[in-house]
């Protein structure tokens, strides 16, 4: 079973020519509302890629947390973890470019509530554990201790960096970020070029370290290992979810057995496939299609120098 602990979100998106400037207002061409949250997203992926997950979440007590929770349960995912909340169910505002870049503004609502959850029971079959840091910090803490108890692997997709305590840093066995996340955590500015050096120093003492760098790949680091990976190239129509993506496939590789290096051979992929559809968990990729994308194309030769 692999426990995902995180966010729940309505996507709002709206597709426009490029985002407008300081009181500036721009028309939007397109408007579409999806469910999302990086924790959601990523339950979703590993789901779809194959793995047993089990969400701890929280959603309100709204209609838009009945909608969500249904269509997380059509997923199969096991919900016993997800709690609701009097706070209206999270939401997200995204504005899409024409390019495919995107620009997201999260209001938390239930996420940020401190509700009671009994981790102890909700982690007790558990082989992985993967977090974000959309939902309040100390319930992701409090599950690193509980895995750090246990000797289950922790895996935190630090994300927003801002909520990144130095104890949650040392109990996390692999951290899964792009290159901005790294970036604020070494405390120094990262491009392509000093990247591995950064996944080498990030990935010291724990399992590994990945670090994902858009359209430049991304590199990886484990023990006296490195390498970095290219992006495929695809005609991208939405980066949102792209990361959600990799981090929910590469975990839920990871709990399958495979090796480090394989399970980001397998996420790169997802993440390509994701970047191809508008939305964040309509464009999860499932198992057959990641299976017939990696089938279809030539392999991508990882560089270790």
């Amino acid at each position: 079973m692999l426990a995902v602990i995180g966010s729940c979100n309505v996507d709002l998106v709206f597709r426009i020519d490029r985002v407008p400037g300081p009181g500036e207002t721009r028309i939007a061409s397109n408007y579409s509302r999806h469910h999302g949250g990086k924790g959601a997203n990523q339950a979703v992926a590993a789901r779809r890629a194959g793995a047993a997950v089990r969400l701890i979440a929280q959603l309100g007590e709204d209609e838009a947390g009945e909608l969500f929770y249904q269509s997380l349960a059509a997923e199969g995912i096991d919900l016993s973890g997800v709690h609701r909340s009097s706070l209206p169910t999270g939401s997200a505002c995204i504005l899409l470019e024409d390019s495919g870049e995107n620009r997201i503004t999260v209001y938390p609502g239930a996420n940020r509530d401190r509700l009671q959850h009994d981790l102890q029971t909700q982690l007790r079959d558990a082989v992985f554990v993967l977090a974000q840091l959309e939902i309040d910090p100390e319930l992701v803490l409090h599950a690193a201790r509980i895995c750090r108890a246990r000797g289950i692997p922790f895996v935190l997709n630090a994300s927003p960096v801002q909520d990144l305590s130095s104890e949650l840093l040392s109990l996390t066995d692999l951290l899964v970020i792009n290159a901005q996340e790294a970036a604020q955590i070494v405390n120094q500015a990262l491009d392509p070029g000093n990247a591995m050096d950064a996944a080498r120093e990030l990935a010291h003492a724990r399992m590994g370290a990945v670090i994902t760098l858009g359209e430049y790949g991304l590199v990886w680091a484990s023990g006296t290992e490195a390498a970095r990976l290219p992006a495929y190239s695809v005609e991208i129509s939405d980066s949102t979810g792209c990361g959600d993506a990799f981090a929910g496939v590469f975990v839920a590789s990871l709990a399958a057995g495979a090796s480090l290096s394989a399970s980001a051979q397998r996420a790169n992929a997802a993440a390509a496939l994701t970047a191809t559809v508008i939305g964040a968990q309509d464009a999860l990729p499932r198992q057959p299609e990641i299976e017939q994308f990696l089938a279809s194309h030539t392999p991508l030769t990882e560089d270790r120098s």
